[in-house]
C-alpha cells in the first residue's frame, strides 16, 4: 500500500471510513467534500428509505424464527449502511410475529435495501481513498473506486478496463458458469431472498446478473423436491463471494497505481516550484 505523508492527508482515513460506514456522506464531510457527502447521503439513504418504504421495513422478516437475533443480519449486504440497518431493527425489526401479508412490492423493496448497503461500502472506500490522496494531485485515468463498481456489477468487467484481459475472460466465464450451473441445479429457488436469506445474500455480490435474473425469472415457485438444491445454493452463492475477491484484486491494483501516479504528481509539482523559486547572487567583496 503506497502512503502519502501526515502533512498531505486531508484527514484521517479510518476515522472517514467509519463516519461513512454510520451514515452515507459525513466521511466526506469531514474531509471537506460536503457537496460530495451530500450527494452520497441522498443516494445511499435514499435508496434505502425507498426500500424501506416499498417493503413495509419486513426483508428481514424472511429469516425463519429460530434464526432471527441481535446479530442475525450481520451477514446481509445492508450491513453496509450500518446507520439505516440500525434505524430498520430499532423501528420494526422482525416484525411482530402475527401472521400478515408482505407487502406486494417487498421482494423489489428489499434488493434496494440491499443495494443501499453495497453502494455504501463503495462511497466507505472512496472517503478512505480520498484522505490519502494529495489535494494538489492532478485527475487522470480511472478512478479505482469506478472500477470496484464495475467488478461488483459484472464479474470482469474491472479487469477489462484494467487492461488484463486474460483474467477478465477468467473471472466473467468460471463465476457467471457458477451462478448458472447453481441456479439450474436449485430450480430457481436461489433466485429468492424470502426463501434463502444467506444464500441469497452471498449471491447478491455477482452484482448484476444475480439482480436481472432474479427479475426476469419471476421467482418460480418450488413444485418438488430438488435432488440436486442444496448444491445448486452453494454453486449459486459461491460466485457472488468469489467475487469480492476479484474487487479486492482489481482494488489492489487500482490504488496502487493510482497513488503512486499521484504521489509522483504531486512531487514534480513540488520539484518545479522549488525549481522556479528566485536566486539571490551574493555581492562580491568590498
Amino acid at each position: 500500500m503506497v502512503e502519502l505523508r501526515p502533512s498531505e492527508k486531508r484527514g484521517e482515513p479510518a476515522v472517514a471510513l467509519l463516519l461513512t460506514w454510520f451514515l452515507p456522506g459525513a466521511g466526506h464531510v469531514y474531509l471537506g467534500r460536503f457537496w460530495t457527502g451530500l450527494w452520497a447521503f441522498l443516494l445511499i439513504e435514499g435508496l434505502y428509505a425507498l426500500g424501506f418504504l416499498l417493503s413495509g421495513g419486513r426483508a428481514f422478516e424472511f429469516l425463519d424464527p429460530e434464526l432471527r437475533g441481535v446479530f442475525a443480519t450481520v451477514l446481509a449486504p445492508e450491513m453496509g449502511n450500518l446507520g439505516a440497518m440500525i434505524f430498520q431493527h430499532k423501528s420494526v425489526g422482525f416484525g411482530s410475529g402475527g401472521p400478515t401479508p408482505f407487502p406486494a412490492w417487498v421482494e423489489l423493496g428489499s434488493i434496494l435495501t440491499a443495494l443501499s448497503g453495497v453502494g455504501n461500502l463503495f462511497v466507505m472506500v472512496h472517503a478512505h481513498l480520498t484522505a490519502r490522496t494529495p489535494d494538489n494531485a492532478p485527475r487522470r485515468g480511472r478512478h479505482p473506486v469506478l472500477l470496484l463498481v464495475a467488478t461488483w456489477a459484472f464479474p470482469g468487467l474491472g479487469h477489462f478496463l484494467q487492461g488484463r484481459r486474460r483474467r477478465a475472460a477468467i473471472v466473467c466465464v468460471v463465476l457467471l458458469g457458477l451462478f448458472l450451473a447453481g441456479t439450474w441445479m436449485a430450480g430457481g429457488a436461489n433466485l429468492s431472498r424470502m426463501r434463502h436469506f444467506y444464500y441469497w445474500s452471498g449471491q447478491f455480490f455477482l452484482g448484476l446478473p444475480a439482480i436481472v435474473a432474479e427479475i426476469l425469472s419471476g421467482r418460480p415457485p418450488v413444485t418438488g423436491e430438488t435432488a440436486l438444491g442444496d448444491a445448486g445454493l452453494l454453486y449459486a452463492c459461491m460466485p457472488g463471494l468469489l467475487n469480492i475477491l476479484a474487487m479486492l484484486d482489481v482494488f489492489g491494483v487500482a490504488e496502487r497505481r493510482w497513488l503512486e501516479k499521484e504521489n509522483s504528481a504531486a512531487s514534480s509539482s513540488s520539484a518545479e516550484l522549488g525549481s522556479k523559486a528566485p536566486e539571490f547572487e551574493s555581492a562580491p567583496p568590498a
